[in-house]
């Protein structure tokens, strides 16, 4: 099962706060996130927990790391790279599928949702 693209696939994203991290960094104007600002929108996530997700997140190459070493203390913004946008599609699909299967919420339904920024798409 090892080499099953699927179990891989399970790997990356099955992670707790895996989908929230990249659902945060697809929400809002600004695409690019410091590492405080993603901490402040998951208030739950330790820090550590935040910073080993964000670096199995770049090495999987779903999120890009820029340092702006021009400042102290030095900045790190995250945003997602093509393949993690590419994702966001993928849980547009499974938002779909909560809502026709198992979860009656009209605001989720709505095209401005204010809990994940996902517009539903029937």
């Amino acid at each position: 099962m090892k080499d099953c693209t699927l179990y891989k696939t399970v790997d990356i994203i099955g992670k707790r706060w895996t989908l929230c991290i990249l659902l945060e960094l697809y929400k809002g104007q600004n695409s690019e996130k410091q590492f405080n600002e993603l901490k402040n929108m998951l208030q739950s996530i330790t820090p550590k927990t935040l910073a080993t997700r964000l670096r199995e997140l770049e090495e999987q190459g779903m999120i890009k790391k820029d340092i702006d070493n021009s400042t102290v203390p030095i900045k790190c913004k995250y945003s997602l790279t093509e393949s993690g946008e590419d994702f966001v599609e993928i849980i547009q699909q499974i938002k779909g599928w909560g809502l026709k299967w198992k979860f009656e919420n009209d605001e989720c339904k709505s095209s401005n949702c204010k809990f994940c920024g996902i517009n539903y798409i029937d």
